[in-house]
């Protein structure tokens, strides 16, 4: 006799690419009982080959190519595939994956969770009213919100008015074992002559898009060397990480006359080291919803600054572990990294207590297991 195969979850996600939410859901596949739920991964658009990373069997990542704009033959798309997986549950996360939920409602049995990661690029404050009106619409669909900040929690249940029963916020966890200190083993993964004898390294990683505002960073290490002119001889920046604004912020650092000091190396594989490799790390974004490199900064044992937007203060304590700046603020950045270089010990402490942080709260296998709780609850209830 067949034993039935463990309930299916269709995660649905606008693409599958380097971000934190991509990062996020991949960990919770690898690091789940496969004995408990299985999964399937739907794009609406595509997938790279961030999908290499996916370690667990039997995931299949499945691409719907939506076209730019309303592409309604992806509802027709969209019922067919899950007509055809009979997932137990709809996993649909943020806004672009949100009307998916409208398919899983027609379909008998399913129950249906959505996840908020962070606000959409045009909708930093969560006041647009086309979208407010479609979250409203919508959340009677929803057996459960989950959220990966208080800030995200708070804005469904006292803004948008959600039910506080159906809305949890679940943190990322940070793998402690890939994010470590350096140690007397640690090489400098920098370009031959980059950092000089006792240099110090600002750093910061993330897509190079808008909201992650690298650009404010740049300004602010201009405004820090010109403020201190022997920093230069041992100061260093390096921000890590691809995307569309590459080409802009790579002749903006050169028209600064920054090109000897400041090193944008692009996606890379080995964001531990790179890390590890930092004396500070800088968080300079217009939002976020909770920051997956920060956790793994706070892991590697950084000092952090940070903006102070959506769950950015629920992970950077001020004057704890780091301190927090006005969105925008290059001059505030400035001033506080300039603060930092010069009390050195402090700044050592301020990472000592991030590190201290993450490892009492931060855990990917509580992080798990609160996503499989939940599963067990939809799936469960009346």
């Amino acid at each position: 006799m067949n034993e039935r195969p463990p309930p299916l979850v269709a995660h649905i996600i606008f693409a599958l690419g380097t971000g934190g939410l991509e990062n996020g859901l991949v960990n919770i596949i690898n690091r789940a009982s496969a004995e408990r739920y299985r999964h399937a991964i739907i794009c609406l658009t595509t997938a790279d080959d961030f999908a290499s990373r996916i370690t667990a069997p039997g995931v299949e990542v499945i691409t719907l190519n939506k076209k730019p704009g309303h592409d309604w033959r992806l509802f027709l798309n969209m019922w067919r595939l899950l007509r055809g997986l009979r997932p137990a549950i709809v996993h649909t996360r943020n806004l672009a994956a949100l009307e998916m939920q409208l398919v899983g409602a027609i379909l008998p049995g399913v129950r249906r969770v959505h996840g908020e990661h962070g606000r959409d690029i045009y909708d930093l404050d969560g006041k647009n009213p086309k979208y407010r009106l479609l979250r409203k619409l919508l959340a009677p669909l929803i057996h459960r919100f989950i959220t990966v900040s208080d800030d995200l929690r708070d804005w469904l249940v006292d803004d948008l008015r959600i039910r506080s029963s159906k809305v949890v916020r679940i943190y990322n966890g940070v793998d402690q074992a890939r994010f470590t200190p350096r140690d007397a083993s640690w090489a400098p993964p920098f370009p031959s002559g980059f950092l000089p004898e006792g240099g110090m390294v600002i750093g910061t990683v993330g897509r190079m898009a808008e909201v992650k505002n690298q650009r404010m960073l740049l300004q602010a290490f201009h405004a820090l060397l010109e403020a201190c002119p022997d920093f230069r001889s041992t100061l260093r920046l390096i921000m890590v990480g691809d995307g569309p604004l590459y080409n802009a912020l790579d002749a903006e650092m050169r028209e600064l006359g920054l090109d000897d000091v400041v090193w944008l190396p692009g996606d890379r594989s080995d964001v531990p080291e790179l890390l590890a490799a930092m004396d500070i790390f800088v968080l300079p974004s217009l939002a976020e919803g909770i920051s997956n490199t920060i956790l793994e900064a706070m892991a590697t044992g950084l000092p952090v600054v940070a903006t102070n937007t959506g769950g950015n203060p629920e992970l950077v304590h001020e004057g704890e572990n780091g301190y927090l700046v006005p969105v925008g603020d290059s001059k505030a950045l400035a001033v506080a990294l300039q603060e930092m270089l010069g009390a050195p010990q402090q700044t050592k402490a301020l990472g000592e207590a991030g590190r201290a942080i993450v490892n009492r709260h931060f855990n990917w296998d509580r992080t798990v297991a609160s996503y499989l709780s939940i599963y067990d609850e939809v799936l469960s209830a009346k």
